[in-house]
Formats: structure tokens, sequence, C-alpha cells
């Protein structure tokens, strides 16, 4: 059976449409800019057209991409990174859990409104679920990755020390970024939404330029940009 497009029923091109979600997603962006650089493109929209489009196929995309990761098997098997980042909704404190793998790529987003046992262990069974076993997680000193790791019976494989999870920590860069750029978040659901397709994104799109040369690097990324506007293709 064919699969239908997502695209059906809508006047605008798919082209224009990963156009404009990828900018709003990838770059530190907000709504208005990404119809002033489309503009300036010759596509005349509205604002919160960008807004509607990526709430319907931002998640559609980066379940795309999850897809064909999973796939190709290019999950990480050997050591994840786990951390808990404050975001404050609507002047509430909620923590955004995630899961980087050795690479800098995020593997796992999940939001919580506490960083208890209860919440770690929510985390670490959506994760190993999603991804498979792992040889070694790196963590802070939240005594909450303990006590849930101790209940999956992997306590063994826990590491900690000062400085050895800099590679979590140095991906909520991007993140912090793009809520900068979008005021803060005003609902829960909206930050594990966005927080799952960024991370998606990203992940396809970083090409670890610092470790590669000129010419790679340029292969890679124009690999990249062809595979993303092949998405949900017929």
């Amino acid at each position: 059976m064919t699969k239908r497009s997502p695209f059906r029923y809508f006047k605008t091109s798919p082209e224009v449409i990963r156009l404009a979600v990828m900018m709003y997603i990838r770059f530190p962006l907000s709504l208005r800019n990404v119809e002033d650089l489309l503009h300036e493109r010759g596509i005349d929209i509205c604002h919160e057209t960008v807004r509607f489009w990526w709430h319907r196929f931002g998640p559609i995309f980066a379940s795309e991409i999850r897809k064909r990761r999973v796939e190709g098997r290019r999950s990480s098997r050997w050591r994840w990174h786990l951390d808990e980042m404050f975001v404050k909704i609507n002047g509430e404190r909620h923590y955004l859990w995630r899961a980087v793998d050795h690479e800098g790529e995020v593997l796992e987003s999940f939001v919580t409104k506490k960083r208890d046992k209860k919440a770690a262990l929510k985390f670490l069974k959506k994760s190993l679920r999603r991804h498979g076993s792992v040889d070694e997680f790196v963590t802070d000193c939240l005594r909450s990755y303990g006590v849930a790791l101790g209940d999956l019976g992997i306590r063994d494989r826990q590491q900690t020390g000062q400085w050895m999870n800099n590679r979590a920590e140095n991906s909520h860069l991007p993140f912090r970024r793009r809520e900068r750029a979008m005021l803060r978040f005003r609902r829960m659901r909206t930050l594990q939404k966005f927080a799952s397709v960024h991370a998606s994104v990203s992940n396809h799109f970083n090409q670890e330029r610092c470790l590669s040369s000129r010419h790679l690097f340029k292969t890679n990324r124009a690999a990249a940009l062809a595979e993303w506007r092949g998405l949900c293709a017929q």
C-alpha cells in the first residue's frame, strides 16, 4: 500500500515547507526572522504559517530522521553522557533530561517537573528502550541517577568525575540559543515537542567541522542537505 504524502491538501510546495521548518529549527531565528528571509527569496507567507508548519511537519521530519538512524544502527553503544538542564516555563522551573553519545549527538530528550528517582528511572527506561543497551553511563553527582541505575541492575556502568560530563554540558549550548530566540517556552508540552525535534535536526546536520577537512565537510554537508530535501518524498 502506498503511503500517503503528508503534504497533501497544502498549496505550498514541499520544498518551501522543508526550507521554512529547517531554518526555524536549525538556526536561532524567530518566526518573523524566517518570514523575512523567505520574503527576500520571493516567498510571501505569514509568520503564523511558519509556526503551523513546524508544529505539523517538525515531528514528522524528526521521526523519519530517527527511524533512519535506528535502522542504520548509528546509535552509540559505547558511552552515554546523561545530564539535566533547568528550563523555566511561566516562571516555574522544569528539568530537561538529555542523553548524549560520545560524539555529542543528542539521543533522547525528556521533560519533567522534578528530578527525583522516578523521573530519572522513566528517562532511562525510555532511552534504553529506543536505543538499546550501552556499556557506560557518565553522569554528574545527582543521586537520582545512581538509584535509578541500581533499580535497572546496571549501577556498575555508572561513571562520575570532575569534567567527565563536559560533552553533555556543551551539547546544551545550541538549545540555549534557540530558547533565547523563542523568548522561552510557555507550555511543558511545547518544550518536550521542540526539544525532541531540535535534537533530531541538530544530529542530522552535525558534521563535527573541527575534526574533518574542508573538502570532507562540504561533502558531508551536501549529503545531509540532500537527504533532508528527500524527507517524506514519494
